[in-house]
């Protein structure tokens, strides 16, 4: 048990050090919901949903911050930033505090909430108050003091009745005492109290439930959850009614001169004199179904964070016009399925429940990526199509893509504009008629383009569930009756092509299905060993590796069929589990486990995302565990994985999780026909880089021989796909000594050749 641990250990930081160093990780994460927002006299600091972003307004830069920084992938709740200590703390829906020290970037992070005995529901950060050096930290179940000078945690008030848990939700300090807007009411304080953590210091001056309590100049006041805000009357120590809110609160603070008060569609800027100068309502903005969040203060800039869209600015006193301020992102982190090239990516946000269910609908429209960066195309412009949930793109045209609808059918995009809705109105498609309710859902979760240029779909619930769209516009229908039992009850995921124009695609209760209109014959592989040997018919994932195996996953386990060729010659095909040995002990690889997605990438390893396990890389036959990434030893911002596919041409692997997309660069590219575009990289190496030398644009299975300039061998290896890496180390012991060192490639058969340097500075 001992060693078992040891050897956990010891990978956890083997590979928390190959993800931080060695290996290229790039975020790809939404900025658009913002959740909190914060300011200097020069800087805007804004959180999204688990990443920030700042705009210098001197500079005009943008700075972007993510997990792959080493933020969090959980939910930010809020957020603030300290002129005097120059630090920005981050809170977060389950508890982390994370403290940026802005002037070298460093990151603390304290999780003494995380830590705390109490139910995780009742640790999330609302609100930082700072007083003389001490934040003061608003939480779900109390207060809790944090000192920005040694950056440890100080005490927890339980200010609920006789020292129960109470969710405040702002703090201020006024005239001495500290006030505390709760869920239950207003409490207060003397702020100067060496025992605050004693319930009974802390006396209710008002009930009912309050969303914000402020300091304004010589003013207190406090918005209640129904959106009136009072005044403190410090002589009958109470709060009177002030202004009635058209809607309710969701962010109050005073900044300079202005006190600023936030709505879902309105912001009221008011005076020292508490009269309204300002109200910016969001019909004001261009873009439509704009809702408010927060809004800050520069100057007379005021700065409103929106749900939707970044934060807009425009000057408090004189003009209408507004400023976007949005770092280059998807619309959304939650990135449902994607397809790559090694051009571009497409994105969408549709998603299903396990019976594959798309209700309740979505409408969040697509998103594009490319060397220029997000386009996002709203849903007013996808001709109505929700729930989107898989893209197909025409390898033949890039230019033309495709969205499967989990209800709306198939949505065709040409030149970035989507152009028609393929329905059971206009063409072969059909849509659901013997469910009460769904009758107009044209369910398409699975498609992929053959040779000849055809588009198959698969067609949910209905009995004809398998269809073509010819490259000359021309549908044509197969009935499934053959090999679906109840078509009313099965309902159909992603679907590939192989070398042989086989259709594979997966099903939640038949488990595989095939076609071949060569032969015209249909087959399935599902759960029985006389049936196909599946752990499970609930099939979620399919790939066809280097070698014609087909590699399948379902909501319990791992299984490959041996050889794709398999579907011309055996009546029933049956699959086999892949055993490992585990200190000795034969196990099944990925036992039980929920696998999502699989990918095949150029050395022929295989990706395997999880619903709530993560990443594994595995060899090419599964026999190794290469990678296991997870939150914990990766910047990936969960371990609910989504999708995952590969830009072969570049090696970088893209993984969709449910709270943001990353990418992985390693030497997972595929192999080059010659030897002519073969390079090194980065070259020369100097003395700051920690990472690994990469020798890339090679043939399958070459030679690489590194010596130094004296000819002594110092590495030797043979690719995999087009990449390998040299770590600079002499067999993988001393690090190599400054120098020209020579890259000798040959291929397998000796014939073709190829000589590289790269120099290293140490």
């Amino acid at each position: 048990m001992k060693k078992r641990f040891l050897y956990l250990l010891s990978l956890f930081f083997l590979q928390f050090g190959f993800a931080q160093n060695n290996l290229l990780w790039q975020g790809y994460f939404s900025y658009n919901s913002i959740k909190d927002i914060s300011a200097s006299p020069t800087t805007i600091f804004a959180a999204s949903e688990n990443a920030l972003f700042s705009k210098n307004l001197n500079s005009g830069q943008l700075k972007t911050t993510n997990t792959i920084d080493g933020l969090s992938g959980q939910t930010i709740t809020s957020l603030y930033y300290s002129v005097v200590s120059n630090k920005t703390i981050v809170g977060y829906e389950n508890g982390l505090m994370i403290v940026i020290n802005e002037k070298d970037g460093s990151m603390l992070n304290v999780v003494d909430v995380i830590s705390k005995q109490l139910p995780s529901n009742l640790k999330k950060i609302n609100h930082f108050m700072e007083y003389n050096g001490i934040v003061y930290v608003s939480c779900d179940f109390g207060i809790v003091q944090f000192n920005l000078s040694t950056m440890l945690f100080g005490d927890t008030y339980f200010i609920g009745n006789n020292g129960a848990e109470e969710s405040v939700r702002q703090t201020a300090v006024f005239n001495g005492f500290i006030y505390a807007a709760t869920a239950n009411g207003i409490r207060k304080a003397d702020i100067t109290s060496k025992n605050l953590v004693d319930f009974n210091q802390w006396s209710q001056i008002a009930t009912g439930s309050w969303s914000s309590v402020e300091t304004f100049n010589t003013e207190l006041l406090a918005i209640n959850s129904s959106g009136y805000i009072y005044k403190f009357n410090s002589s009958l120590n109470s709060f009177t009614g002030f202004i009635q809110l058209s809607q309710t609160s969701s962010d109050m603070r005073a900044i300079a001169n202005y006190l600023i008060v936030t709505t879902l569609n309105s912001v009221y800027i008011y005076n020292n004199q508490l009269a309204l100068i300002r109200q910016i309502n969001s019909a004001q903005i261009p873009e439509s179904n704009i809702n408010f969040v927060c809004a800050t203060s520069i100057g007379d800039v005021i700065y409103i964070g929106t749900k939707e869209n970044g934060i807009y600015s425009t000057t408090i006193l004189t003009t209408t016009t507004f400023e976007n301020t949005l770092p280059s992102g998807p619309s959304r982190n939650n990135i449902f399925s994607f397809q790559t090239t090694s051009n571009e990516l497409w994105a969408v946000y549709g998603d299903y429940a396990g019976d594959y269910n798309p209700y309740p609908l979505d409408s969040y429209g697509i998103s594009k990526y490319n060397e220029k960066g997000w386009l996002n195309i709203p849903y007013e412009k996808v001709l109505g199509a929700k729930s989107i949930v898989r893209v197909m793109i025409n390898p033949n045209n890039e230019n033309e893509v495709y969205m499967g609808s989990g209800y709306s059918g198939l949505l065709k995009v040409e030149n970035d504009i989507p152009t028609v809705l393929y329905n059971q109105n206009n063409s072969a498609l059909e849509d659901i008629t013997f469910i009460n309710g769904y009758r107009n859902d044209v369910r398409i979760n699975g498609g992929a383009f053959d040779k000849s240029g055809n588009l198959w779909v698969n067609n949910t619930l209905v009995v004809n569930g398998l269809k073509q769209l010819k490259a000359n516009g021309q549908w044509q229908s197969y009935s499934l009756a053959s090999i679906v039992d109840k078509y009313t009850n099965t309902s159909f995921g992603r679907l590939i092509i192989d070398k042989n124009s086989t259709k594979w695609w997966c099903s939640n209760f038949e488990g595989v299905l095939s076609y071949n209109e060569s032969t015209n014959k249909f087959k399935k592989i599902t759960f029985g060993t006389d049936l196909g040997n599946l752990p499970s018919p609930d099939v979620r994932a399919i790939a066809i590796d280097n070698n014609n195996q087909l590699w399948i996953g379902t909501a319990k386990g791992l299984r490959v069929l041996s050889n794709v060729s398999s579907f011309q010659s055996d009546d029933q095909m049956t699959t086999k589990s892949i055993i490992i040995l585990e200190e000795g002990v034969a196990q099944e690889l990925m036992y039980e486990q929920f696998i999502t997605d699989i990918a095949v990438d150029g050395a022929n390893y295989k990706w395997i995302g999880t619903a709530d396990s993560g990443v594994f890389l595995v060899s090419t036959n599964g026999q190794e565990t290469k990678y296991h990434f997870t939150t914990t030893n990766s910047p990936l911002p969960s371990n609910v994985i989504n999708d995952i596919d590969i830009n072969s041409a570049t090696g970088e692997v893209f993984i969709a999780t449910s709270k943001g997309m990353v990418s992985f660069k390693g030497t997972a590219t595929k192999a080059n026909e010659d030897l002519n575009s073969a390079y090194v990289y980065p070259n020369p190496v100097r003395p700051d880089y920690t990472g690994t030398v990469k020798i890339a644009g090679l043939l399958d299975k070459a030679t690489v021989k590194i010596t130094d300039i004296e000819g002594n061998l110092v590495y030797e290896t043979t690719s995999e796909g087009g990449t390998i890496e040299w770590d600079t180390t002499v067999f993988g012991k001393n690090k190599v000594a400054s120098g020209v060192y020579m890259i000798f490639i040959s291929a397998q058969d000796g014939i073709e050749t190829k000589v590289k340097k790269v120099m290293i500075i140490r």
